[in-house]
């Protein structure tokens, strides 16, 4: 540990021992690699925050996540704070196990990104907020009053996606969604109004849901669909593909979020994009606001999407 900090074994006990001598600087880079390889703080500084962030994301599967992940850590690291990545795995490793694990290293704030605190337990949420622990959502699972959150606007998303259709002769226009009760799913929907409920299927966030979703879709002779992410849009030309039709010849596609390699799929995917770095940007300001003890501002900060038009969208066919 010693030599991870950079200074003596000396040094690291007068720090352990609270001893007078040490600089500042020394004594918080001894206690901050304290807090990275899980020792307890000294008694007298337990305590004070660690300079540790939480990132907690759902998962790694969807490469927006990775996406906001990269440049939140490097805009932390940049102000000497330590990132800790967290994301839910198949085996079972929770939210809550992650916000638990986060409470016991004192850390200093967490970013949850695609999740939601409330997602944690009651107990964690109790325990976060009796800490009043500095905190950001970004695209929150839930509602999460009182929390800053910082989100793309979905429900205009939506719209421009359905105008864009429309706007290229497209009346038969399907919808797929993440989960009911998934608040940005639910926003979109929001944004599907004047849509044909009928044409509206919920599914999870990947490929084969997506696939599934959209073959339904075009049992019901949909000739435009809109996802809520590009993962389930290339499920959708999977099964486009699979009923023997053409994108976008027969069907136009959009997805969301503009994840990386969607401008060489094929076809190219026409998408929503998510305006990472700016939303990122936004999280971390808030989240050293919190850190520095000014104001909480728990007004929700919103972003609109891009619409990228590529090649998986085209005019309708008059059959």
């Amino acid at each position: 540990m010693a030599a991870y900090a950079g200074v003596s074994e000396a040094t690291v006990s007068r720090v352990l021992h609270d001893k007078p001598g040490v600089a500042q600087a020394t004594r918080d880079t001894v206690l901050t690699a304290l807090d990275v390889f899980g020792f307890p703080r000294p008694r007298p500084v337990r305590g004070e925050r660690a300079r540790l962030v939480g990132l907690v994301l759902p998962d790694l599967s969807n490469p927006v996540f990775p996406a906001f992940a990269d440049v939140i850590a490097v805009s932390l690291v940049q102000r000497g704070l330590i990132p800790v990545l967290c994301t839910r795995t198949s085996d079972g490793v929770s939210e809550a196990h992650y916000v638990q694990m986060l409470l016991r290293s004192q850390v200093g704030g967490i970013v949850f990104v695609g999740g939601s605190f409330a997602d944690a337990g009651p107990e964690q949420v109790r325990q976060l907020t009796e800490r009043k622990l500095p905190m950001v959502l970004i695209n929150a699972a839930d509602e999460n009053l009182g929390v800053p959150q910082v989100s793309i606007d979905d429900a205009a998303a939506v719209r421009d996606a359905v105008r864009h259709l429309t706007g290229l002769g497209h009346e038969r226009i399907g919808l797929i969604l993440g989960p009911w009760g998934h608040q940005p799913s639910m926003r979109k929907l929001t944004g599907f109004q004047g849509g044909d409920a009928e044409l509206v299927e919920h599914t999870v966030f990947s490929v084969e849901g997506g696939r599934a979703a959209a073959g339904r879709l075009l049992d019901r002779e949909v000739t435009g669909i809109v996802c809520a992410s590009d993962a389930l849009a290339l499920g959708a030309v999977r099964a486009v593909r699979r009923k023997g039709l053409r994108v976008p010849a027969d069907v136009s596609v959009i997805g969301f979020d503009d994840s990386a390699f969607m401008g060489v799929t094929d076809p190219p995917l026409t998408t929503m994009r998510q305006p990472v770095r700016e939303m990122a940007a936004a999280a971390v300001s808030s989240l050293l606001a919190q850190l520095d003890g000014r104001l909480l501002v728990t007004d929700e900060i919103t972003f609109d999407a891009e619409l990228v038009v590529r090649g998986s969208c085209s005019p309708v066919q008059i059959k």
